[in-house]
């Protein structure tokens, strides 16, 4: 599993750096990776209208998903994603030879990051239907809409906003945890029992370029300084509310040069909180301090909201059920976690019981080139999963 996830790291847009965003030639050539290692271990694979990959072993009565993502972020590391598709792989395998009351599928969804369109979970909301037909009309940063990149790797834009699956009776994703708790309790995994709800938005301050040394101070209608300004509020929320996080994390200024005062800026907006509320309002309060901002320096400041996740409980039972795997095979109780990230199962769980499990990551580090797993870790989740499809079958 660990050199497979060396091989797709070697899938890259970018030389001397890990990127792969949706329908990419790198990430056509990783999805192509894993369909043979999906044959390897006797599953058939075929892609949707969308490009994710799922790998198929037919049975009697519903069907058990299993997987996780292969696109990544801009400078990522090689395990958030392609760790839980490769141990879904490797446990698929092991129970190749075992009668299953139920069809077995493993997916490699093509995009949960959202970082080419700026929407996540394109893959798994095609599972789910709730994949929204206007989303086909964005355009990535080289005006590619997304109908276009769809029809450019094979897929059928015409199909994506179909009907949701209605076959599942569950869905389990392994992943790398992305915080520290584990790697500070030195334990290997942990299970989920909720998602934090997300809303991503863009806020877009229009002023007027001017000359940098000829346009007096109070004359000036800066797009950057209020951009500043309500980049500064969003700090201030995240650390003034108790479990709310907030980032800007992409900035787009112009003209973009040393020698005008910015005209034009817009900035991406990413809150997150386990509670709707919460995280609702204070949505609410960085638009108008965004508004605010604007108004100030005689800024137009617009807002528009690109989309929004509520916080999802992962199903108490198939939860339950994982834990106890989890301790069978550590020997001992497994922490329960809520996970700040998002993940393909806030979609999935729309449309089926979803549970996950975490394995630990050295440092807390992911989003980044650093990240790293442990051997004894991976092979703890391969066990636990492995575990649950035979608990499963019994």
């Amino acid at each position: 599993m660990l050199e497979r996830c060396d091989v797709l790291a070697r899938c890259s847009e970018e030389p001397g750096r890990l990127t792969r965003r949706f329908a990419s030639p790198a990430l056509a050539e990783a999805r192509e990776l894993v369909a043979g290692w999906m044959r390897e271990a006797g599953l058939e694979p075929r892609h949707d209208a969308v490009g994710n990959l799922v790998g198929r072993r037919d049975g009697p009565g519903r069907t058990l998903l299993l997987g996780s993502h292969l696109d990544t972020v801009r400078d990522a590391g090689r395990y958030d994603g392609p760790l839980g598709v490769l141990v879904a792989l490797a446990a698929a395998d092991r129970v190749r030879d075992r009668p299953l009351p139920f069809a077995l599928e493993v997916a490699a969804f093509a995009d949960e990051e959202g970082v080419r369109y700026g929407t996540a979970y394109l893959g798994s909301a095609v599972l789910a239907g709730r994949f929204e037909a206007a989303w086909l009309e964005r355009r990535d940063a080289d005006g590619v809409t997304m109908a276009d990149a769809i029809r450019g790797w094979g897929g059928d834009p015409g199909a994506v906003a179909g009907p949701r699956r209605d076959d599942l009776l569950g869905y389990c994703e392994v992943h790398i945890e992305q915080g520290p708790v584990l790697d500070d309790a030195e334990l290997p995994v942990a299970v989920v029992e909720a998602i934090a709800g997300q809303t991503r938005a863009r806020a877009t301050f229009t002023g007027t370029a001017a000359h940098a040394g000829t346009t007096p101070m109070e004359a000036r209608r800066d797009a950057l300084a209020a951009a500043a300004e309500w980049i500064g509020a969003v700090e201030a929320a995240g650390r003034g509310t108790a479990g709310l996080v907030a980032t800007v994390g992409e900035l787009a200024v112009e003209p973009g040069a040393a020698n005008v005062v910015p005209g034009r800026v817009v900035a991406s907006v990413d809150v997150r909180h386990a509670d709707d509320a919460a995280r609702e309002a204070a949505v609410r309060a960085l638009r108008e301090r965004a508004l605010a901002a604007g108004a100030a320096r005689g800024v137009e400041a617009g807002w528009e909201e690109l989309q929004a996740n509520p916080a999802v409980p992962c199903d108490p039972a198939l939860t339950d059920r994982l834990a106890d795997v989890a301790a069978a095979v550590t020997g001992a109780a497994v922490p329960r976690l809520a996970s700040g990230a998002g993940h393909d199962a806030v979609m999935l769980s729309a449309v089926a019981p979803v549970a996950m499990l975490f394995v630990r990551c050295d440092g807390g580090v992911s989003h980044h080139p650093a990240e790293a797993v442990r051997a004894e870790d991976v092979a703890v989740a391969l066990d636990v999963t492995t575990r649950l499809l035979e608990e499963l079958a019994a």
